[in-house]
């Protein structure tokens, strides 16, 4: 599971997102505008998303606006 997730390009990982709140990406690029005082059209964020041109902060906003944090973990650390 966590490698097929791995593999979704970062527009259909948003789209499912944005699914699971029930919310599009209208309101996403509106939210998103609001937030950083900058203007998002959807077809914007969307292509920004599939080019995989899309800032950190931009995707910091993002999950903010989904309520999901982005976690990071270390993959060779192992608890005792």
């Amino acid at each position: 599971m966590y490698y097929k997730v791995m593999e979704l390009q970062a527009r259909e990982r948003i789209k499912s997102l944005l699914a699971q709140r029930g919310k599009t990406m209208k309101e996403l690029a509106k939210e998103l505008s609001i937030k950083l005082n900058k203007n998002y059209l959807p077809a914007s964020l969307s292509h920004k998303l599939r080019r995989g041109s899309i800032s950190y902060n931009e995707m910091l906003v993002i999950f903010d606006i989904l309520e999901y944090k982005l976690v990071f973990e270390d993959i060779h650390f192992q608890t005792p």
